[in-house]
């Protein structure tokens, strides 16, 4: 079981990988082009406002809805069933999404007051936001019925062609980028077309695998079938329990609207280097674990279903740490070398490099969400994270106040810091509650050795930290040098860290058949 989950994770982060990568090369060619100022600010919040619904209702709520049910129709049920439920599920979601789409394109103009207020003061980018946020919001019918695809593809065990998908997104927008954004005024326009193509592409790359399975959707309203009403009762609760992080970042967003110009976009680049990790990892974790969760719920195996809880939360631990470790001591290094050319300034590096120390250090946290939170919706229980979430947000917003206002009033520099440092205290506050809850249930019953497991991670840790903060130089250093100067040097980093990281673990025990589950 271990061997088989840990093969789809590798399936699943291996594509998400070359994801990234197409990710970063998308965000130099912004930087390149584009810079960070007030209308890559307004692209990046026409962008995040149909994102961050893309993650509530796609990949946060429905997928963590739509999965166990479907694993319970296929385990109990008859393939009929499964199809019925498909094509119910897919027109009922597609009506309702249709109908959101449109009533979002009609009040651009609030919604940009209610997700970016501070643009009120720039009518010019308050306009230029609105206006591209209306291209760009279809992009939410359209991958969320590709997160329904994805949702059957992985229930079936094919995590690849899902896990590939988010591809099309990055070479759409490269495209925009060079082809379609010298033919608008202002430039950035182009990209938002970039955005609703991709949403097409990702749409139609999944049709030839739901065929060859017999479960390509033929959509119909559903709204009275039994687990269709399953399904939305479980995502009611879910939409906010599932993404409390986006929430939180959404937050910053709206904060740092009313912060100086660029604020949003050092936040936005920084998130994007702490999403290589948690995405190649951590969400690739989560989206493997969460049907075998439902599978063991379904078979009534509560002692397989918190084995496989204890195998994911040591391979959280195991990665997350050092990945958390080197966001921080090479932050700077790290932007410097993916950013900082053309409009992309040197003070745009010191400034995303404060705000990527501080997601790095939530990292583990951000991660252990993803792991925990479905060990809560594979037992269909989505009211539990709701409340937990919750508590997170508050939380969130009490060290927004704490950290933030009083670095604006005195005019501090790099106060957009202190909002992604909120993020990531409170991401850890929520784990800490999904893992209690977890633990007092008799739900998540841990495996013996987690103590030397943590002696043998702090040990490899300090060991690899010591070397890398020494030899990673000053920043003045790093922009100084040339392209490819910085990326030699910061891969000659990186390959160090990773070998000294992965030898102290040999050195002090740590074998592969542990990392499988056999020892």
């Amino acid at each position: 079981m271990s061997t088989r989950l840990l093969k789809s994770t590798a399936t699943v982060g291996g594509f998400t990988l070359i994801s990234r990568i197409l990710g970063f090369a998308r965000d130099m060619v912004f930087a390149n082009l584009f810079g960070a100022g007030a209308a890559t600010d307004a692209f990046f919040v026409a962008f995040k406002i149909p994102n961050f619904l893309r993650r509530l209702f796609a990949e946060g709520a429905f997928s963590q809805a739509f999965v166990p049910v479907l694993s319970e129709y296929k385990t109990r049920r008859s393939e009929a069933e499964v199809r019925l439920l498909v094509a119910n599920t897919s027109g009922t979601l597609g009506v309702i999404l249709l109908l959101l789409t449109l009533l979002a394109m009609v009040g651009a103009t609030p919604l940009v007051t209610l997700f970016a207020p501070g643009f009120r003061g720039d009518e010019a980018k308050f306009a230029l936001t609105a206006e591209m946020l209306r291209i760009t919001f279809p992009y939410l019918l359209l991958i969320s019925l590709t997160a329904l695809s994805g949702g059957i593809l992985n229930s079936y065990g094919r995590f690849a062609i899902p896990a590939v998908t988010p591809v099309w997104l990055n070479l759409a927008l490269i495209g925009a980028a060079f082809f379609l954004a010298p033919q608008f005024e202002p430039t950035v326009v182009g990209l938002a077309w970039g955005v609703l193509i991709a949403g097409v592409l990702q749409l139609l790359f999944q049709f030839p695998s739901l065929l060859r399975l017999g479960l390509l959707p033929r959509p119909r309203w559903g709204w009275h079938d039994e687990g269709v009403r399953r399904i939305l009762r479980l995502m009611l609760p879910a939409i906010f329990g599932s993404s409390v992080a986006q929430i939180n970042l959404l937050l910053d967003t709206i904060i740092a609207s009313f912060l100086v110009s660029g604020s949003v976009s050092w936040l936005y680049y920084s998130d994007r280097l702490v999403e290589f990790p948690l995405g190649i990892f951590g969400i690739a974790l989560a989206t493997v674990i969460l049907p075998s969760l439902s599978q063991r719920h379904a078979e009534a195996d509560p002692q397989a279903f918190s084995r496989t809880l204890d195998w994911g939360l040591r391979w959280v631990f195991l990665i997350g740490t050092p990945a958390a470790v080197g966001l921080i001591l090479l932050a700077a290094p790290m932007l410097a070398t993916l950013f900082h050319y053309g409009a992309f300034g040197e003070q745009d590096v010191a400034m995303a490099a404060l705000s990527l120390m501080a997601y790095g250090v939530g990292l583990l946290g951000f991660m252990l969400v993803k792991v925990l939170a479905p060990g809560f919706y594979a037992r269909q229980d989505t009211r539990t994270p709701v409340r937990f979430g919750i508590y997170s947000m508050v939380a969130n917003m009490g060290l927004n106040l704490l950290f933030v206002v009083p670095m604006a009033l005195a005019g501090i520099e790099g106060s957009h810091a202190g909002l992604a440092l909120a993020t990531a205290l409170a991401a850890f506050f929520n784990a800490a509650l999904l893992f209690r809850q977890l633990r007092r249930s008799g739900v998540f019953v841990a495996q013996a050795g987690w103590g030397r497991f943590f002696l043998r991670l702090l040990f490899a840790n300090l060991a690899m930290a010591l070397p890398l903060w020494w030899l990673r130089g000053p920043l003045e250093q790093w922009l100084s040098w040339g392209a490819s100067a910085r990326a030699l040097y910061l891969g000659e980093l990186v390959l160090l860290g990773i070998g000294i990281y992965f030898v102290a673990l040999w050195l002090v025990g740590v074998r592969p058949r542990m990392l499988l589950g056999r020892g």
